[in-house]
């Protein structure tokens, strides 16, 4: 029996990760430094390392990259006073409240970030525990910010759902045990997931027991 529904934040309920590519790539072409998506997709729900050696690479040290980093930063803050969160996001959780299932967020950025947008678009309310990278020793891929997360919502790996965008996410999530689902956005929609258990393009326009009740169907652990 599914108990409990874990989602990521970023790239999930606000696709701040297509915007800090498209605001990546719009800083770097100034210095005459393409970046393609395949590169900037393998930091999505993890650190920046590889990102960083490739700025390195591309601009032959590490002396503009504050400054590149610095604009970057500029520039997406403007952008995401626009944004907004992805469709059908307040819909699975106010139908998962519904469903009295326990309700989670685990995300490798840190609460500072996370916690401002949550209240701006009132959906704090909906979380019984926030897992942050404050609060862990290793982020996604590694599985400790899920494991925290179900032992918080007092449930048991296999009873919950982790809603993810990211490969790193979902490598986490399936570390922990859990079942997970896909939802991509633009940057990680054509990358290489290996182990999920179903996919879906949007949330919205979904029935989220329908969606649940089909994926653990062959378990025979429906949403009750």
């Amino acid at each position: 029996m599914i108990k409990a529904v874990v989602f990521d934040f970023d790239g999930l309920i606000l696709d701040t990760e297509t915007v800090w590519y498209e605001c990546y790539k719009e800083v770097l072409a100034d210095y005459e430094v393409e970046l393609p998506l395949a590169i900037f997709a393998q930091i999505i729900g993890t650190h920046d390392a590889a990102f960083h050696q490739y700025m390195v690479e591309q601009l032959k040290g590490s002396d503009q990259i504050e400054a590149i980093n610095a604009a970057a930063s500029t520039l997406h803050k403007e952008k995401m006073a626009m944004i907004v969160v992805r469709e059908g996001v307040k819909e699975f959780l106010e139908e998962a409240k519904e469903l009295n299932l326990r309700i989670g967020l685990a995300t490798s950025s840190s609460e500072s970030w996370v916690m401002p947008f949550l209240k701006k678009y009132d959906l704090l309310k909906y979380f019984e525990t926030i897992q942050t990278s404050d609060q862990v020793r290793k982020i996604k891929p590694d599985p400790e910010l899920y494991i925290k997360a179900v032992e918080a919502l007092g449930v048991k790996p296999e009873e919950a759902i982790a809603f993810e965008d990211s490969v790193n996410g979902s490598i986490a999530a399936k570390r922990a045990g859990m079942n997970c689902i896909i939802v991509p956005n633009p940057v990680t929609k054509d990358l290489e997931f290996q182990d999920f258990d179903a996919r879906i393009e949007t949330m919205g326009g979904q029935s989220l027991k329908k969606l649940l009740d089909e994926m653990v169907e062959k378990a025979g652990a429906k949403i009750e």
